[in-house]
């Protein structure tokens, strides 16, 4: 009986964990059944979505930048196809071997050889290892014929940014070099768009219209296996080039500006008088954009920055100058536009005047005698124009120097590095100096010295309003899309002008008329035009009648003729003992030499361009700065007419 007990127990337990066996075994696979229903079935879609992610790949390419033109259309920053050489380690037989004959037959410094090393060790074996950047035609010849020996070694072609003209547009377009961490925090676009080894702007236009230009990524589609390596290339995206941009520049007067200041700190400021277009501006030394484009070498960016004329500062925008006696235009206008003056006004120069126990010099030791504001302005006697500032005020100066542009930007917001320069007035000296006006201050101020401050740029614009009649002008590097034509602008300014036949008649307030003038577009800037005819006269005289200051550089030809100022800059106060030596300007360490400048406009009888230009430390604005202008009307008036045409040509597209 407990036999049987037994066995029958037995088989009861067994039986159990057999059901139980079985149960667990049928739980499985029906789980396994269930879950290989959900992903071939349920989840299908989810999943082949994530195993193509997996699959395939996109690679972004750097954007194609957007080109700069001149007036004329010519590629003045465009995109240069470049030779580089890439390496993919995986797909080397003997990396050492390759890099050994690679340092021979492409001169690699040791640095160089040590960095590609450093970059290998650093990433994954299939990631491509940029060995130059930028072959030369002889390098890249070079590899191609020992191509059989360098397995791995890849000679690909690509796009670059290139600058033809060099040095000539550098303060202009600036340059442009790889995104910095900087870059691409402090721009969205750059960072939505960046790329290992994109270049993005970094001064001038190129960092201005950086969004513009910049333009939109290509697309590179691969298939890569488990550990990313790309297996083939399934698709190609053609990015979008950024947005081309024409400037108002004519390259010929640019690079004319640019030889003329060769070996010279300085600038040269040209501008329609009319339209307000820059037609040149160049800022020297410069240095070549080029070098930046795959990143400056120790010795390039040393020579740059120890260089002391300082080709780093834009001195067109950023120079600050006292204007010397380029200011006289403006205080002459302010004294006969106040009533302080007229043109008979008459004062005796005798080289000097005392005033509270100071003296004050004219510029020529033994005076010029009795003067009239013609004779003066010719001379460019210091006496005449104290005694008018002292009439005068500081204040009233000041209100007619900023109508005329001067202690404001030119470009608005156009370039970052562009300066407001300083006009000073009695309240200026209280807020920012603590301390009263003083009478001789007014005196240096009148003879464009003391705390006056202007940039070359603002000196082309003042004297290009002094040259169309007295209206205000606009001035722009950058071409409109449709701009008003100068038949339009002077129409404009015609209808302003008659406006001054109604103050005369008695129909308006004087005050009212002038304040509704301003506010109107090329708005009138005078309040009697004789005053500005007055003062174009004297300027002419300066340039072309006899002792006057700039007669050696004038012009006879009236075809080229042009009327102007020049203007001699102090950097450091004349002692009683230096103005006794009477030094010749070679004989005065350069640092203490004064600054020359000239402005002028021409062709005086029909007047279309203002020019404004700044030698530093060159002495006397009539010897050192007044020639180059006159190298400068015979290529402006003659390019005058191709600029007129190409004019035409655009309004006819329109």
């Amino acid at each position: 009986m407990l036999g049987e007990n037994f066995g029958v127990k037995k088989n009861q337990t067994i039986n159990r964990r057999m059901f139980i066996i079985g149960a667990a075994k049928f739980i499985v696979f029906t789980g396994i059944i269930a879950r290989l229903f959900s992903l071939q079935i349920t989840d299908n879609k989810r999943y082949l979505t994530l195993s193509d992610k997996n699959r395939l790949r996109e690679w972004r390419l750097p954007p194609i930048r957007g080109e700069f033109l001149d007036y004329f259309g010519n590629i003045i920053a465009g995109n240069l196809k470049i030779y580089q050489l890439h390496v993919i380690p995986e797909e080397v037989e003997d990396f050492k071997y390759l890099m050994v004959r690679l340092k021979e037959i492409l001169n690699l410094s040791n640095g160089e050889f040590e960095k590609i090393i450093r970059q290998k060790n650093k990433q994954k074996s299939w990631e491509t290892i940029i060995i130059s950047k930028n072959l030369t035609w002889e390098q890249f010849t070079k590899v191609n014929y020992f191509l059989h020996d360098l397995i791995g070694a890849k000679p690909v072609l690509s796009v670059s940014r290139n600058y033809p003209f060099n040095e000539s547009y550098t303060h202009v377009l600036g340059y442009v070099s790889e995104a910095s961490e900087k870059d691409i925090l402090n721009n969205e676009i750059i960072k939505s768009k960046h790329v290992p080894g994109l270049k993005v702007g970094k001064t001038g236009l190129e960092k201005t219209f950086e969004n513009e230009l910049i333009g939109t990524n290509g697309i590179q589609r691969y298939e890569v296996n488990a550990y990313g390596k790309r297996i083939s290339q399934l698709d190609h995206a053609e990015g979008l080039s950024g947005k081309t941009i024409q400037l108002t520049i004519d390259t010929e007067i640019q690079k004319l500006c640019n030889e003329l200041l060769k070996n010279i700190a300085g600038s040269i400021s040209i501008m329609d008088i009319y339209t307000g277009e820059i037609v040149a501006m160049q800022s020297s030394p410069s240095f070549d954009p080029n070098l930046f484009l795959f990143g400056i070498n120790q010795d390039d960016w040393q020579l740059i920055i120890n260089n002391p004329l300082k080709p780093l500062v834009n001195k067109t925008l950023s120079g600050l100058y006292s204007p010397g006696s380029t200011f006289k235009p403006i205080v002459a206008l302010s004294a006969l536009e106040n009533g302080i003056i007229d043109e008979n006004f008459k004062v005796n120069c005798k080289g000097k005047i005392e005033m509270y126990g100071q003296t004050y010099h004219c510029w020529k030791k033994r005076g010029h005698g009795v003067v009239n504001l013609k004779s003066a302005m010719k001379q460019s006697c210091d006496t005449y124009f104290y005694e008018i500032a002292r009439k005068l005020g500081v204040d009233r100066l000041k209100e007619t120097s900023l109508k005329f542009g001067l202690g404001e930007k030119v470009l608005d917001e156009t370039f970052s590095n562009e300066k407001k320069g300083l006009i000073p007035d009695t309240q200026w000296k209280k807020n920012n100096l603590g301390k009263g006006w003083v009478i001789g201050e007014t005196l240096i101020t009148g003879i464009g010295q003391g705390y006056t401050q202007t940039t070359p740029l603002q000196l082309c614009q003042m004297t290009a309003q002094l040259a169309n009649g007295g209206f205000k002008i606009y001035p722009k590097i950058i071409m409109e899309e449709n701009p008003k034509t100068v038949e339009d602008i002077k129409l404009i300014m015609d209808k302003n002008a008659k406006y001054l036949d109604e103050k005369n008649n008695g129909l308006q307030e004087a005050s009212e008329l002038l304040g509704f003038l301003n506010k109107k577009k090329y708005g009138r800037l005078f309040k009697n035009s004789k005053n500005i005819e007055l003062v174009q006269k004297a300027m002419f005289a300066s340039t072309n009648e006899v002792r006057g200051t700039s007669y050696s550089s004038r012009i006879e030809d009236p075809k080229y003729q042009f009327a102007g100022k020049t203007g001699t800059s102090q950097v450091r106060r004349i002692t009683k003992a230096a103005r006794e030596l009477d030094l010749n300007t070679s004989e005065i360490p350069y640092n203490e030499r004064d600054h020359a400048l000239y402005i002028a406009f021409g062709p005086y009888k029909n007047p279309r361009y203002a020019l404004s230009i700044v030698v530093e430390h060159g002495g006397s604005g009539s010897s050192t700065a007044a020639p180059i202008a006159k190298k400068l009307f015979k290529l402006i008036v003659d390019r005058h007419e191709f600029r007129e045409q190409t004019r035409i040509e655009k309004a006819i597209k329109i």
